[in-house]
């Protein structure tokens, strides 16, 4: 039965017939969607296990520390398939992300193996990795007696992948060649341009291509939309959050810098320079005049909210922000379009700072080997296709996924501009950060030196002044500096 079905599923296993040919040829047979699904899971589970011993640990059992999010509810939804591939119990917990991290940090903290994989941040990895608390993944990815020879290590994007890897050294380059493998990218967000184009048509504007021109538009929005809309939302409370999206996207991309990294490995302050000082002005100003007036509180919740709700016109944050508001039940859904942004006039591409969620092996786990089949599946390809076209797993970070036409056809029928927007961005994708052990603290100082430049309390050359000279002393008495 469905012996004709089976072989066309297997020759789209070997690549021998693109997905549309596939679903074409589905269709034409006569199957249900539902049937077409079970056929297709069978037979790619079957694949999967061909050349690579997927059972070898069953029997064993798993327990995750999940974020409440759509990547986790993807791998839930997914989550019997690995089961029935590998004989592997998982449970997990799930918490919300304003205590998830204390979570981590408290199972972490005290060797409880409770927990063999989480979901991490790269930047979280500097912390723990160099604390004894993570696994470095490498040993596993490179043993080809663990590791199922279709993985595709080489399938990630490079710069995301790269981001998850750190040879420990303070201002040591992300992905150098004795960096360890801290975490596997599983999703991740670029920072570009969201914006409203039924405001925009009302207001005639076009999307600004450059800083200068996004500061001009976000005012004429501002002044000209009504109704109470601010032109431009950013992240704006005391917090390394505010630093790393819109903003250290487009700082970098003006060639600006966090740290300078010395022939001796010493790390000191490089934002007071004269073109940092140029940009903060020109932030500073954009906020002041088209911001929201509790900008100084906007974590990515408020500056996500605000345009799914109408109350603002564009932001300039993460794109799979901008993804979630233009659709469920938000009020601005449908309206909803994207663009890459270059904030430097004079840069080739844009350089969008990036998040990535990833998955970590906890050093404490009682199973490491098994622990792996389960991040090389919840990594894999075919759950990442799974994830991308069945559910709201975007952005993948799986080239091949990015090149599957169904997927980008979703995107463009639904998220004008999104695919493009993505597609011009990813080359310059990645961590701008230097890795450091103070990262947090610095960085969350750095956003108190910009609310008080936003709240008129120092004068931007003065506190970009004062911000270096503190994180001197502070790279200094950590001996960084």
């Amino acid at each position: 039965m469905y012996d004709k079905e089976k072989d066309l599923i297997s020759a789209f296993l070997r690549g021998e017939v693109d997905r549309r040919g596939l679903l074409k040829g589905l269709g034409a047979a006569g199957l249900t969607a539902g049937t077409a699904g079970t056929l297709f899971n069978m037979m790619s589970t079957q694949a999967l296990a061909a050349d690579f011993d997927w059972k070898a640990h069953s029997g064993k059992s798993l327990k995750l520390l999940l974020n409440k999010h759509p990547y986790a509810d993807a791998m839930i939804a997914n989550l019997q398939t690995f089961k029935d591939l590998t004989g592997i119990e998982v449970t997990y917990d799930v918490f919300p992300e304003d205590v998830y991290f204390d979570k981590v940090t408290a199972a972490l903290s005290s060797s409880s193996s409770e927990y063999d994989a989480f979901m991490t941040g790269a930047y979280m990895t500097w912390t723990y990795g160099p604390a004894g608390w993570i696994t470095d993944l490498n040993e596993w990815i490179k043993d080809p007696s663990k590791t199922n020879p279709q993985y595709g290590w080489d399938d990630f994007l490079p710069g995301v992948k790269a981001s998850c890897a750190w040879n420990g050294q303070p201002g040591g380059a992300l992905g150098s060649e004795d960096a360890k493998q801290w975490c596997i990218p599983w999703g991740y967000e670029q920072n570009n341009l969201s914006y409203n184009k039924e405001m925009f048509d009302k207001v005639g504007v076009s999307v600004p291509k450059n800083l200068d021109e996004l500061l001009v538009t976000a005012a004429k929005l501002t002044k000209d939309v009504g109704g109470g809309v601010y032109g431009i939302g950013v992240r704006g409370s005391r917090s390394w959050a505010t630093i790393h999206p819109g903003f250290l996207s487009g700082y970098a991309n003006f060639g600006q810098k966090d740290l300078n990294v010395s022939a001796d490995g010493k790390l000191s302050a490089a934002m007071n320079t004269a073109e940092s000082k140029a940009f903060h002005a020109k932030w500073v100003q954009m906020i002041q005049e088209s911001g929201p007036k509790d900008w100084s509180t906007y974590t990515w919740y408020q500056v996500g909210t605000d345009l799914g709700a109408g109350a603002s016109a564009m932001i300039y944050d993460a794109d799979i922000l901008g993804y979630f508001m233009n659709g469920g039940d938000n009020k601005m859904a449908g309206k909803l379009a994207y663009a890459p942004f270059a904030a430097n006039p004079a840069a080739s591409a844009p350089t969008p700072n990036i998040w990535i969620w990833s998955l970590s092996m906890s050093n404490f786990s009682k199973d490491k080997d098994a622990t792996w089949y389960f991040l090389q599946w919840a990594t894999g390809l075919e759950h990442a296709i799974f994830g991308a076209t069945k559910m709201d797993f975007v952005n993948p970070v799986r080239a091949s996924v990015w090149k599957d036409e169904i997927f980008r056809e979703r995107l463009n029928k639904s998220y004008p501009g999104y695919v493009e927007m993505h597609d011009i961005s990813a080359p310059g994708a990645k961590i701008h950060f230097t890795a450091q052990p103070l990262f947090f603290d610095l960085t969350t100082e750095w956003a108190a030196t910009l609310q008080k430049m936003v709240a008129k309390e120092v004068p931007v050359d003065e506190g970009l002044d004062k911000l270096a000279e503190s994180i001197n002393r502070q790279l200094a008495e950590a001996g960084l500096g």
